[in-house]
Order: structure tokens, then C-alpha cells, then sequence
């Protein structure tokens, strides 16, 4: 069955009215038809299944026939906090990161950044659309707009919430530690991945006087897109998220 996310604005008792690219995509692409039903997911925890009531050019309408809870959420919200990468990089990390259950995505400027500005966010956002429509997911995970790493850390630009890990190649607890010094049950944690470079020692030092635990992934290097969805696999496993 079809599944698109669409908040759900444009709403009239029990019809709902799909237009704009939502519409294009289910008339030219996914070639729906009068009568064909659609999962809909408002990006708030709501899903609704609905029957294709009429189809006009540029418009669809489709019929409410029950709401439910999609209640497939990881337990402990996770905040991915990532250097900017370079080329396609960057893209599959936030459909990969989508996947494995991420509630936040913040693009950051590390002092080694070699990706120093980005005009992506609107591209970057409409891949977390769409990785989150395909894995069944009830939210999309928001992609903030890049920040200084420095200005997130003493709160000049958006302000950094919860406890989490930096991960860092050269030195750090391992993991299993770093996830017992934690709440056993956080209702919120951080993950951060430096960009090709690495973190500075003013970046770790920063970041741990602001409650970030040092942790390792292992002996190998690993590179930054492998390193951030290693870690976000492993932080959901160890709190439950991949249950």
C-alpha cells in the first residue's frame, strides 16, 4: 500500500486533499487510481488510512477510513550531530541515519571541516522525507540548519540538549562503559561525529566540559560517514531502538 507524508493542513471532516508535488507523485508516478488506498503519516505520530476518493489533474482526494498511532518510534530521541562531509557523503548519511531511527540531524562547521558552508539543507530535507515515507517511520527527523560546532557547544547558535558521546578515533571509553556512565534509560542523547579531519583537542575538550563523553568505536579508523552510522547503530541497539 502507498505511503506518503503530508501534515495534514487540508483536511475536511473525513477527506483529505493531497496536492502540489504529493499529488504529481502518486498520479504520474505511483499511477494511482479512484479507489486505490494510501497510508498517510502526518509527521506527528499520526497515521491514517485512507481510500482514493477522486483524482483531478493536480489534485487528490482521499477519503479518511480509520486513524491510528504509528507508534514505531525509538524509545531514546537521538540528536546526530555531524561535521560537514564532502560530495554525496553527507546524503547517505542522512538516509542512512533516517533508517536506523534518528530524531535530529544538525549539520556542523568543525574547525578541520573541509566543507566550511552548504546550500543543501532544502535537499537534505526532502531525503529524510523520503527515507523515513520508505521505512515506515511515523516522524521525519528534523535537519536543523548548519552551525558552528563551537557556537552549538556554548550556546550561541541552536542550543545542544541532553547527555551523549563524541566519538573520537584516537582515544576514548569504550562504549559499553560510556553507555553504563549514562541514565540507563535517557529519554535523550547526542551522538557526535567529526567531519574527513577530525575533532581538534579544543573541539573534545570543549564538548566534554559540556557533559560529552569520550568513546571509542574500536582499533580501526574508521571514515567519518562509516564512523556515524556505526555509532547510531550501536547507541539504538544498546538503548533498545532496534528492538
Amino acid at each position: 500500500m502507498p505511503r506518503i507524508y503530508l501534515p495534514v493542513k487540508n483536511r475536511e471532516d473525513h477527506t483529505i486533499t493531497i496536492t502540489g508535488e504529493k499529488a504529481h507523485y502518486l498520479i504520474s508516478v505511483l499511477r494511482c487510481r479512484k479507489g486505490d488506498e494510501l497510508i498517510i503519516f502526518d509527521g506527528l505520530g499520526h497515521c491514517y488510512k485512507t481510500r482514493i476518493a477522486g483524482i483531478e489533474r493536480k489534485e487528490v482526494r482521499a477519503e479518511v477510513s480509520k486513524q491510528f498511532p504509528c507508534g514505531n518510534e525509538p524509545r531514546v530521541r537521538i540528536t546526530l550531530v555531524l561535521g560537514l562531509l564532502k560530495g554525496e557523503k553527507m546524503d547517505m548519511v542522512i538516509q542512512k541515519a533516517t533508517e536506523l531511527g534518528v530524531h535530529e540531524i544538525i549539520p556542523v562547521v568543525n574547525e578541520r571541516s573541509q566543507v566550511r558552508e552548504t546550500r543543501k539543507i532544502s535537499r537534505w530535507r526532502k531525503i529524510a522525507e523520503e527515507a523515513s515515507r520508505q521505512s515506515g517511520r511515523s516522524i521525519v527527523p528534523e535537519v536543523r540548519e548548519t552551525v558552528q560546532f563551537i557556537d552549538l557547544l556554548t550556546g550561541r547558535g541552536a542550543r545542544l540538549q541532553g547527555q551523549g558521546f563524541l566519538f573520537y578515533e584516537g582515544e576514548g571509553t569504550k562504549l559499553s562503559e560510556a553507555v553504563a556512565s549514562l541514565p540507563r534509560r535517557p529519554s535523550s542523547l547526542f551522538i557526535m561525529v567529526g567531519p574527513e579531519g577530525g575533532f581538534t583537542r579544543e573541539e573534545i575538550t570543549l564538548a566534554q566540559a559540556q557533559g560529552a563523553v569520550l568513546a571509542s568505536l574500536g582499533k580501526r579508523t574508521l571514515r567519518a560517514e562509516t564512523a556515524a552510522l556505526a555509532a547510531l547503530s550501536i547507541v539504538q541497539f544498546q538503548f533498545g531502538g532496534m528492538d
